[in-house]
């Protein structure tokens, strides 16, 4: 294994590269920001004066001393790009959705596999504030047995929005679906079946923007009733998270503060990065000793350098990824199964599937 600072280039500076990559790899003393593809403008010097500006991705994978290439471009060029950068030898890490389907990333983890190199997803919203309080929630069993979990995206955007990729290529059960269905295989493992409805919502929108996915009988908590939703037609905000147990609730509004925090140009340094102010914090409702407790519940502090924490683990130590693409990779079959049964009306099982994985 090499040692020193791991030598990172980006493939795209557009939102992902702005805000989710470029800000943490910058500030996180392991990582040196050494290149960045910019087809024909040079934003990126001007905020990191020392990155080398490349006008193509063949250009950036021929940088022998990138130990690291962060393949961020859109959906649908992950497999082609991911396949060339591994290829030539790089570590990977790849923006959500890994690949557009299963037989793409089986495909790409062989290949890693085979020339000895990482295969990683950037599954950054394990690292959401509200995500790690539902973790320390169920691992400390505040609510006792649980019984049913939701987790939603709310979003409203009515109009389509021209010029961009994500409104016609990809749909939201690969964007958004991607982070919501792996917090629920992180928590609860791998469904034995999936029911779903997914589907196009707003005058002339081409690619889907409505999902309502159940998990069926999670391998962790085949009991446990799950509800996956997201839209672009909830102008009223549901909550992002509701768990119900057999001793209380948790409901908690908002998303995360990290991403606006990073649109308006803050650096994630700092003890006070990633916290969120009691005014939003969730609400626990709730028997303790006996007595019935209902109060805001403090939020853990939310932080993505955690993902670059784990990056830099595997590469330098050879500790396991937690979103290596082989366990991520269920995700993938996953919103495949949601889109078959939304199509037929009827559950997929996908039991016999999970023995063909090599995790």
């Amino acid at each position: 294994m090499r040692t020193g600072k791991i030598k990172t280039g980006i493939a795209s500076f557009g939102m992902s590269g702005k805000v989710f990559h470029a800000p943490f790899i910058n500030v996180h003393p392991q990582f040196e920001l050494t290149a960045i593809v910019e087809r024909s403008k040079d934003l990126a010097k001007a905020i990191y004066p020392n990155v080398r500006i490349v006008r193509s991705i063949d250009e950036l994978l021929a940088i022998d001393e990138l130990e690291l290439v962060i393949i961020n471009t859109p959906d649908l060029t992950h497999y082609e790009y991911v396949k060339k950068a591994l290829e030539a030898g790089k570590n990977v890490v790849v923006e959500k959705p890994f690949v557009m389907t299963t037989a793409e990333g089986k495909e790409l983890i062989a290949l890693a596999r085979e020339r000895g190199v990482m295969l990683g997803v950037y599954q950054n919203r394990r690292w959401d504030a509200d995500y790690l309080t539902v973790k320390e929630i169920l691992a400390t069993n505040k609510l006792g047995r649980l019984v049913e979990y939701e987790a939603t995206y709310a979003r409203y955007r009515k109009q389509i929005r021209e010029g961009t990729w994500k409104e016609r290529e990809g749909g939201l059960v690969y964007n958004l679906g991607s982070h919501i269905i792996d917090q629920c295989v992180d928590l609860f493992g791998l469904p034995e079946a999936v029911f779903a409805d997914v589907a196009v919502m707003r005058d002339e929108g081409v690619v889907d923007d409505y999902f309502l996915i159940h998990p069926l009988r999670c391998s962790k908590a085949p009991d446990v009733r799950i509800t996956l939703k997201a839209s672009y037609l909830m102008r009223e905000q549901e909550p992002r998270f509701v768990l119900h147990g057999v001793d209380g609730s948790y409901v908690k509004y908002g998303v995360d503060i990290q991403e606006e925090l990073l649109q308006q140009g803050a650096a994630p340094v700092g003890d006070d990065w990633g916290v969120e102010e009691p005014d939003k914090w969730g609400v626990i409702n709730t028997e303790i000793d006996g007595e019935e407790v209902r109060e805001k519940y403090p939020s853990q502090r939310g932080d993505y350098s955690g993902f670059f924490d784990s990056v830099y683990q595997r590469l330098r130590y050879g500790v396991p990824l937690p979103s290596d693409a082989i366990r991520v990779l269920p995700v993938i079959t996953i919103i495949e199964a949601a889109i078959e049964s939304s199509k037929t009306g009827k559950v997929v099982e996908l039991s016999t599937l999970w023995k063909n994985y090599e995790f």
